[in-house]
């Protein structure tokens, strides 16, 4: 018998839905649950792609949940995209006090339930949000794999692409630490191939030796451009997502830049924060520490500082006796 595919999508906005789409269109799934506390927007959410089923790779049982998060709990993969996107419209701490409101009504329901597999957070503060599922859940802190700035790494290799004329995917490039405003580039460990920026800079200074911190912004202002003129981001960050289901459900050993708990990585730990990953069936196998230079150490670390910041904006919840 064939094993059967279940993956659960909280959320039905802008993203969560497109994760939904993209799940489909991609073939990875066999068993699509999906929960939303509107109940309209789930129910027309789940017309829609059953009407669509015809034109994906193979079929599909779809099964709304609503809010019974329980439903999730025999899901390999649960994608967390809840939020309220139009709180970020100034920086995506704006949605702190909402995302972890959300977050408090179904972690733990859903851990009681039995979960035993994989989450894969979006929602922003990213790193604040899969910090909060690891301590509500009580779950191995490898099975939470924030989507962290794996899409900033796709905008920087973007922008790169666009100063050198090379393909993004030949260009080997990361955005590391928060997903926000205190994210930074490795710049020091770009490469494409087997050569490094820097050999190529000294090489070819006209055309790798661009402005690097120009490059570095436009992969952290990316977002805010899309934003500014759709209201959200939806494609590629739901991309970003689902390439991390894919490689959970695959068991691919897919290296990548996303959110995990820090155990000493660059001197810091305690919470979850973005460096190059393997992600694999069990989540985060693995954790790799680039070389960086001095600045980008003391990036790394204010970064971390950052995050541990809003994660005291959160007050006494996050004590343990406060959530007993």
């Amino acid at each position: 018998m064939a094993y059967i595919r279940k993956v659960g999508v909280l959320g039905q906005g802008h993203v969560g839905a497109h994760v939904a789409n993209s799940l489909l269109m991609q073939g990875l799934v066999d068993e699509l649950y999906l929960c939303d506390i509107n109940d309209q927007k789930l129910t027309s959410e789940a017309q829609d792609f059953r009407d669509a089923l015809s034109f994906y790779p193979h079929n599909c049982k779809i099964v709304t949940c609503g809010a019974e998060y329980e439903k999730l709990a025999g899901c390999d993969v649960i994608v967390n995209a809840a939020g309220q996107v139009s709180a970020a419209a100034g920086n995506r701490d704006g949605e702190l006090f909402i995302t972890t409101d959300i977050a408090r009504t179904f972690i733990a329901r859903i851990a009681d339930a039995g979960f035993k597999g994989v989450w894969v957070s979006i929602s922003n503060p990213c790193d604040v949000v899969c910090t909060e599922i690891w301590r509500l859940s009580g779950c191995d802190p490898k099975r939470v794999v924030g989507s962290g700035t794996a899409l900033d790494s796709a905008r920087l290799r973007n922008a790169i692409s666009s100063k050198v004329g090379l393909d993004q995917h030949s260009i080997n490039a990361y955005m590391l630490g928060e997903h926000g405003a205190s994210q930074f580039a490795a710049m020091s460990c770009v490469s494409f191939g087997c050569k490094t920026l820097a050999e190529l800079a000294a090489e070819q200074p006209e055309r790798f030796g661009f402005d690097q911190a120009e490059v570095e912004d436009l992969a952290r202002q990316g977002g805010y451009v899309t934003y500014a003129g759709k209201g959200c981001t939806e494609y590629a960050v739901a991309q970003a997502a689902v390439r991390l289901v894919q490689a959970v459900l695959g068991n691919e050993h897919y290296v990548t830049c996303c959110s995990t708990l820090l155990t000493g990585e660059h001197g810091e730990e305690g919470i979850f924060s973005s460096i190059p990953c393997v992600v694999g069936a069990n989540g985060i196998e693995e954790t790799f520490e680039l070389p960086l230079n001095e600045r980008e150490k003391a990036a790394f670390h204010a970064s971390c500082e950052h995050i541990r910041g809003n994660i005291a904006k959160l007050g006494d919840w996050w004590n343990t006796e406060a959530r007993a």
